[in-house]
Parts: C-alpha cells; sequence; structure tokens
C-alpha cells in the first residue's frame, strides 16, 4: 500500500539532500529562505515523498511558508516526516511542536548527526522520543547513513497520540472555546493569534496578553526545557569565546566595521586589475569590429550606433561590474556559510528593533553591498510583510558595487594624500564612512516608515546563531558566480543595451547645431545649483537608470560635447575636466551624496517590483531616496554657501 510523506523542515538542514537519496532525484539545495518554491514530488517503492519548501513556522510569513502550512494542515498525507539539523535542535524543535498540533503522524528525522561528534554533542534519542511520543530516527543524508533505518520506520509506523504544548492558563482557556468546532488545535491556535474572534482577542488585550507573544514565547520556552533534558554538549571554548568577541556589545560593532573594511579594500584594490585588463581587451576588439563593419561597407551612421552607443556601453558596464562582484560575491557567500552574518545581524538586532524593523534586515543591506537586487530578492528572509517592504524600501540606500566606480573616482580625485599607501587606506576609509551613514540613514528611515506608510509594531522572532561550518570553497566559488555574480550581471546587461541606444541619439541628434542632450541638460541646470549640483550631473543619473556603472562615463562625456563615451582611468585629466566645469569640494561632496542617495536602477526597480506586486511601493522605492539625496545635497549647499559668506 502506498503512503504519502510530507517532507518538511527548515531551510538548510538538508532536506532536500534527504529528498534526492530517497527518490534519486537531484533537486536544488541552498542555503537560504526561498530558495524551493514548488513542491517537488517523488518515489521510493511504496512511499510517495512530497518535498515542501523550507520554513520555521507554520504561521505563514511568506508564498514558500503558504504552500508548507496550508499542505500541513489540509492536505492529504499520511506522515509527516520533519528533517531537523541535530546540530541546532532547540531552534528546528519550533517546527516540531507546531506540527504535533496539526497531526500524531510524526516521524522525526534528526540529519547532520555527523558532526555531533565535531561538536562533542550527545543527543539521548530515546528520551527524546519518550517525550514527543514519536519515532526519532538519526541520519546523515549527506553521508546515506541511517535511512534503512529512516524507511523501516516510515513502513511500519503507527498513529498514537502526541505531545502537546500546555500554554499559559489564559491561550489554554481561549482554545478550549473553540472545542464545538471541527479544526486541529494548531488552527484553533492560528485563529487566536490572527484575532478572528473579537471577543477572545479583546479578553487577551484586557488582561494585556499579546497572543503571538504569550503563544511563541510558550513554544521557545519548550523547545529550551527537552534541549536541556535530552541533549549533553560539551562546551567549544574556542568558539565560545569567538561567539562572546563578535557578539559582545563593545567589541562586535568594531569588528563588524574592519570586516567591511577589508571586504571593501580587497573588492576595491583587487578589481582594478582585471577592470583595466577588460577594458584594453575590449578597446581592442572594439578596433577590431570596428575595421570588419567598415570592410564590408556598412554605414558609417550604423557602425557609430552599433559602437559607440550600444558597445560602448554594454562592454563598460561589464569591465566596470563584473571584476568586483567576481570578488565581493565569493567574499561575501565565504561569510554567509561559516556563520558570520547571522551574527552581523545579532550586532544590529537590536538598533533596527528600536526603527521597529528586523534584525534581519542588516543580511539584505550587506547582501546589496554585491547588488541591491540581490538583497531585494533575499528580504524573503524576512517573516513579517511589514518588515520586509521596509527592507525592501530601504536597500538601495546601501551603495552596490555598480556606485564602488563612481565613489571611488571622486574620493580618488578630491581627497588625495602624497602618500601612496596611506592615500589607499584613507580612500578606503571614507568610503566605508558613506556607507556607515547609509546604514544610518537606513534606520532612520526604517523608523519613518514603520510610523507613517507601513506602521507597526516589532515582531517576535528568535534570531537564529547557527554553528560555524568550514565551507567547501570551490562550491562557494562556483555557486557565487553563476548563482549571484553572472545572473546579476545578465540583467545589467540586458538594461544597458537600450540605455546606449538613447544616450547615442540624445548625443547625436541635433537642433540648431546643438545636440539634444544639450538642451536637456541647460532645463535641468537651475534645480541642479540649488543642491549643489548642476544639469549635466542630473542627466547623466537619468541616463544611468538602466546602470550606474555608466554615470560618471556620460557626465564626461556631456562636458566634453563628445559623441561617445570616455574613459575614465586617468584621474588627472578627469581632474581637470571637472575643475574645468566649475567642480569644487562642495560639488564633489553633494556628489557622493547623490551617488548613495538616488533612485535605484531599472533593474532594481523592476525586481521590487515583482517582489511587492505593488506599483505603490515600487514607486516610494523610487522616490524616497532621491528626496533623502536631495535634501542632504541642498542641506551641504546652504552650508557651504553660508560659510563662504563669513
Amino acid at each position: 500500500m502506498n503512503k504519502r510523506i510530507a517532507l518538511i523542515g527548515n531551510p538548510n538542514v538538508g532536506k532536500s539532500t534527504l529528498f534526492n537519496v530517497l527518490t534519486k532525484m537531484h533537486q536544488h539545495t541552498g542555503n537560504w529562505t526561498g530558495k524551493t518554491v514548488d513542491i517537488a514530488i517523488g518515489r521510493y517503492k511504496n512511499l510517495e515523498i512530497y518535498d515542501l519548501p523550507g520554513t520555521y513556522s507554520l504561521i505563514p510569513h511568506s508564498k514558500e511558508e503558504e504552500v508548507t502550512s496550508d499542505f500541513i494542515v489540509h492536505g492529504k498525507y499520511d506522515i509527516a516526516l520533519i528533517v531537523c539539523d541535530a546540530t541546532m535542535l532547540e531552534r528546528n524543535l519550533n517546527l516540531v511542536l507546531q506540527t504535533l498540533e496539526v497531526t500524531n503522524n510524526v516521524v522525526l528525522c534528526l540529519n547532520m548527526v555527523d558532526e555531533l561528534k565535531n561538536k562533542k554533542t550527545i543527543i539521548d534519542y530515546n528520551t527524546l522520543s519518550s517525550i514527543l511520543k514519536v519515532p526519532v530516527i538519526s541520519v546523515s543524508a549527506k553521508n546515506k547513513s541511517g535511512i534503512d533505518m529512516l524507511i523501516k520506520t516510515l513502513n511500519n509506523f503507527k498513529s498514537k497520540e502526541s505531545y502537546k504544548i500546555k500554554y499559559s492558563p489564559e491561550v489554554e482557556e481561549c482554545i478550549e472555546l473553540f472545542k464545538n468546532e471541527k479544526i486541529s488545535r494548531f488552527e484553533k491556535i492560528k485563529n487566536i493569534i490572527d484575532g478572528t474572534n473579537k471577543d477572545i482577542n479583546s479578553y487577551l488585550l484586557s488582561l494585556n496578553i499579546n497572543p503571538i507573544d504569550s503563544i511563541m514565547q510558550s513554544i521557545y520556552s519548550e523547545c529550551e526545557k527537552i534541549v536541556s533534558i535530552v541533549v549533553k554538549k560539551e562546551k567549544n571554548k574556542v568558539k565560545n569565546k569567538l561567539d562572546k568577541i563578535l557578539t559582545n556589545k563593545i567589541t562586535g560593532i568594531p569588528i563588524m566595521l574592519l570586516i567591511l573594511f577589508i571586504i571593501l579594500y580587497i573588492s576595491i584594490i583587487g578589481a582594478s586589475y582585471p577592470s583595466d585588463f577588460l577594458f584594453s581587451m575590449f578597446n581592442k576588439l572594439k578596433i577590431f569590429i570596428n575595421n570588419v563593419l567598415t570592410n564590408i561597407h556598412l554605414p558609417r551612421i550604423i557602425i557609430n550606433f552599433l559602437m559607440e552607443g550600444i558597445y560602448q556601453v554594454l562592454t563598460w558596464v561589464i569591465s566596470v561590474m563584473l571584476p568586483p562582484m567576481a570578488i565581493f560575491f565569493p567574499i561575501f557567500t565565504l561569510l554567509e556559510d561559516y556563520g558570520i552574518l547571522p551574527r552581523i545581524a545579532f550586532n544590529l538586532d537590536g538598533y533596527f528593533q528600536k526603527s521597529n524593523a528586523c534584525g534581519k534586515q542588516a543580511l539584505t543591506m550587506c547582501m546589496g553591498l554585491g547588488c541591491n537586487v540581490v538583497g531585494v530578492t533575499n528580504a524573503r528572509i524576512i517573516d513579517s510583510k511589514r518588515e520586509r517592504l521596509v527592507a525592501i524600501i530601504t536597500n538601495s540606500f546601501t551603495p552596490c558595487n555598480g556606485r564602488f566606480p563612481a565613489l571611488i573616482s571622486i574620493i580618488s580625485i578630491f581627497f588625495i594624500l602624497k602618500n601612496k599607501i596611506l592615500n589607499s587606506f584613507v580612500n578606503v576609509a571614507i568610503f566605508a564612512s558613506i556607507i556607515i551613514i547609509s546604514i544610518l540613514i537606513t534606520l532612520i528611515v526604517s523608523k519613518i516608515l514603520s510610523k507613517t506608510f507601513l506602521k507597526g509594531e516589532y515582531s517576535f522572532f528568535a534570531l537564529e546563531l547557527p554553528p560555524y561550518r568550514k565551507p567547501n570553497f570551490i562550491k562557494v566559488i562556483v555557486r557565487s558566480i553563476f548563482d549571484r555574480t553572472i545572473r546579476v550581471l545578465a540583467r545589467a546587461v540586458v538594461v544597458s543595451i537600450p540605455a546606449g541606444i538613447i544616450i547615442w541619439l540624445l548625443t547625436n541628434l541635433s537642433i540648431n547645431s546643438h545636440s539634444l542632450i544639450y538642451y536637456l541638460t541647460n532645463i535641468m541646470n537651475p534645480f541642479g545649483l540649488i543642491i549643489g549640483l548642476d544639469g549635466v550631473i542630473l542627466m547623466s543619473f537619468i541616463l544611468g537608470f538602466p546602470a550606474n556603472e555608466i554615470v560618471i562615463p556620460v557626465m564626461l562625456m556631456i562636458y566634453l560635447s563628445n559623441n561617445t563615451m570616455l574613459d575614465i582611468n586617468n584621474m588627472n585629466e578627469i581632474k581637470n575636466i571637472l575643475i574645468t566645469n566649475n567642480w569644487t569640494i562642495k560639488t564633489a561632496i553633494c556628489m557622493l551624496i547623490f551617488i548613495v542617495f538616488h533612485f535605484p536602477c531599472s533593474t532594481t526597480m523592476l525586481t521590487i517590483k515583482k517582489e511587492t506586486s505593488s506599483t505603490k511601493w515600487t514607486l516610494l522605492s523610487f522616490f524616497i531616496p532621491l528626496l533623502i539625496g536631495v535634501i542632504l545635497c541642498l542641506i551641504v549647499n546652504v552650508i557651504f554657501n553660508l560659510a563662504s559668506y563669513i
């Protein structure tokens, strides 16, 4: 007789690996929430296995969690097979206890037991099984050990009354009020949390009891109690000391800033060499292609359109964007896999809580340093819809690597020291300071959004600190390059092609001997001067909407009334061009501000629209950073103008 198995578990517990072992199917395995969206179905002899999306809770906060929750609560299955990370049992038990409120047909599979020995941890499986009143099987899906016992247990499973949590007397009293309704105990609890019964909701509020806080606190307390009984762990003194340092109130933030400084230094300095190589290679290729097109007698206007328009912008984006991403993303992924990033979130959690946001937003901010698109999509790790929207709207405040070249160019030109080595450190320090300011602005705007457009309380959640794990370096490099670098670069390439066409048309079509771009910059010039910039700069940002990488070369092209984008590698030439066009230290500071705080690029905007499915939130994501940039530049301009009169 066939048995239907619902395979569930937290993200990153090896659930998909176990599914692959059982069914011989190769599903994608990931390290972040939301990688598996659809239900995969596989078979092992008489077992039909449904691989559900990873979730931390049956109380859904995302589309993925809704799929799993609906299946467990309303789906047709014979056994819920819950996969837990044996090294993180307390965190995983939350889902186990919730599932036991839905069904008694549960088998608990503790995966990654091979790692327990390294952590000098022992789990009393028999006692755990006795407490929960369900079979507990230990396996290592990666090493394919314990699989036979798991299959045997699934085939011989017999249902019996399982463990049920005892909540506070007030909550238990409310659960009892649903006794006549033919729904599971979990559904009764969810109704209390959702406040569907106004009388019950009013009753709990009159007692100053927050339903979800009370219920979740009971679950976490029960998890802690069970783990204290069944888990015997010898403390790892080295890793405990490391945790105390990384999460300490005094040392945590400085170390986090130091890590940021090092990552930026490696990314910025290291990217210059491959970037120069790509520029040189594409320039040589440009000459070759140009000669080929000329030899086949293609009209000059078409050659210019293809080479000075599309090709120039396209190769610029690749040359400037690819090297820092290829360095930044692998480093970032290594920190992610090793377990450093969750500890960064832990350090910033208190600050985000004061801003009515979520500590996990720190992770999405870090991802935004590589690319805001990645930061926006990975906001899925935030359960609360309100807090997820806050993270999405403010993610563009974090300067992505597409803005790195412009920031580096302006800093290198206007903040120069004679000592080259010291100059590099100072430049990176200024760069890091800009990012710190962007974080502070993010916290402020998150607070404002939480009090205006996105009103709500800070949600209760348990911030997990996963164990330190040695990353698989080859796998990290492959994953970071193909899953992140290439994917983001491909999107940028797609939007840069129409950008090249528009730029070429504006600079080559003329009215009364002046190009269209000349008239547009003159129209914008009065407003630009008010905020310490000029019309050329503003027009460059508008034309750079598809890709931030082209803002500086477009700006130089307009200043020189040139029909093609220019090489910005020679800093002395750039400085002369800028000073000739009335740039001062005030202009440089306003430019740095506007580079960080302006509308997101088109790729990010499309991603925001896709993630939020809302025109309203997409438009807010566009105008909020732009408004902040205008206000800050205006303040700087006023201060400098007042200082000039003193």
